[in-house]
Parts: C-alpha cells; sequence; structure tokens
C-alpha cells in the first residue's frame, strides 16, 4: 500500500482514487464513515481489530492538523494490542508510507484535509 496524493476531496492510493474518508488495511481501501475527529469512536476502529494479519499500529489523519481523540478510544485500542500514532493528515500520509516501506502490519484511518489542492505525499519521509 502507499498513498500517492491527498486532497481535500480524498486520496489516492496505489493509483486508485477514494473520495473521502478512508481506512487502509493490508491490501484493501475501505470507505470511513466519520465527517472530523468528532466523529471517530472505538466503534470506527473496530476494523483494526477484526482483521487478519494483526495490525500492529494505526496512523490517524486528522485533517489539517493534529486533533486529539477520546482517552477512551485510545485504551481500548492499546488493550487490543494495536498501537494509534494521531497526526494531521500530510503527516499520517507519510508515517504511513514509511510503515509500509519497512515491512510494518500497518492501517490508516484518514480524514482529508481542507481546502487548498492536490499534494503529493514527500517521499523524502520514507526510505526507499
Amino acid at each position: 500500500m502507499y498513498i500517492d496524493t491527498y486532497s481535500p476531496w480524498g486520496f489516492t492510493v496505489n493509483g486508485n482514487r477514494v473520495v473521502g474518508p478512508c481506512a487502509l488495511v493490508p491490501h484493501s481501501i475501505i470507505q470511513w464513515n466519520v465527517g472530523s475527529h468528532q466523529d471517530i469512536t472505538e466503534e470506527s476502529f473496530s476494523l483494526f481489530w477484526m482483521l487478519e494479519p494483526r495490525i500492529e499500529i494505526v496512523v490517524v489523519g486528522t485533517g489539517d492538523r493534529m486533533e486529539k481523540l477520546q482517552p477512551e478510544i485510545l485504551k481500548g485500542m492499546r488493550k487490543r494490542g494495536i498501537a494509534v500514532e494521531v497526526q494531521d493528515t500530510p503527516n499520517a500520509c507519510a508515517t504511513f508510507n514509511f510503515l509500509c516501506n519497512e515491512g510494518r502490519v500497518a492501517g490508516a484511518a484518514l480524514i482529508p484535509p481542507p481546502g487548498g489542492s492536490p499534494s503529493a505525499v514527500a517521499p523524502s519521509s520514507y526510505v526507499e
């Protein structure tokens, strides 16, 4: 999995356009039914602990800036053995690409950043 670009409308992942928020898991892109970081619940993360292979870490992109998630959501993920990294969406895209390039079993939960035009994910953010 590789996130090519992000925009206010969505993402390009492995050359495929995804409109709106999305969840990325190994070999799959899933529409994610959240509008903002305030809509994120433990239930909206449930797909990350139901899948095999087991996700090690979920990178959450909360838009154009990093927003805090509810502590009980993070506690629930830790209880299930899944680390959570919350960042602004541009950095979350770069972090996800880096983790996948390293061979980690990573997931991403991404909300498009508002405003602006499509941006490529910075290639300097990962090691080839």
